[in-house]
């Protein structure tokens, strides 16, 4: 559902972008704020009265926000996620993936990570920085599998599970998959990850 846009120019969270505010009938209490595309989304019930949305809106931006800066400064940059994709390999793929480069890009606003085995490229999106490490990891054992095997096959899917929390990890992916929709996660998308 199409929402409202808040003026942002004199807010503090204006470093967030744009606010979009989506009411959602199905929403009864719930109220979810996320990154899309270099804006904010906030999800909030149909039913919420406008002052309720002000006041929800911006304790959900400052808490975003917070979130985003705090994940910031843990993940580090790209240097540090390069030691941190070597270190996976090491510890759950027997130091086989070698990856040429690994860094965060701003541009994949549907992929979580790429891969390109020919040049041994590895790209993480940047809206990474606000999940759990486990989960940043996770992606990373992903595409690490695909600099030793490009397709989505079992033995992909076997070099993949060696990482212990990768179950766990699909399962937070698939949740923010799914609260982005505002729905239920599409069917048959059993990889979110590419």
């Amino acid at each position: 559902m199409p929402g409202t846009t808040p003026d942002s120019s004199n807010d503090p969270a204006s470093a967030l972008g744009p606010i979009e505010v989506r009411r959602s009938a199905r929403r009864r209490r719930t109220v979810t704020a996320y990154r899309e595309s270099g804006r904010t989304v906030v999800l909030i019930p149909a039913a919420f009265t406008p002052a309720e949305e002000r006041r929800w809106v911006a304790q959900m931006v400052a808490k975003l926000q917070t979130r985003e800066e705090r994940r910031r400064r843990s993940m580090g940059g790209d240097d540090d996620l390069m030691a941190r994709a070597r270190a996976l390999s090491e510890a759950h793929l027997d130091g086989a993936a070698r990856p040429a480069s690994v860094r965060w890009v701003d541009n994949q606003q549907r992929r979580w990570g790429s891969c390109t085995p020919s040049d041994g490229s590895i790209r993480l999106s940047s809206r990474l920085r606000t999940m759990p490490a486990y989960v940043v990891d996770y992606v990373l054992v992903h595409e690490l599998a695909h600099l030793l095997e490009a397709a989505h096959d079992a033995r992909f899917w076997a070099l993949v599970a060696r990482y212990p929390q990768a179950e766990r990890a699909r399962g937070f992916l698939e949740g923010v998959e799914s609260a982005r929709a505002d729905g239920p996660a599409p069917a048959g998308d059993d990889d979110l990850v590419d």
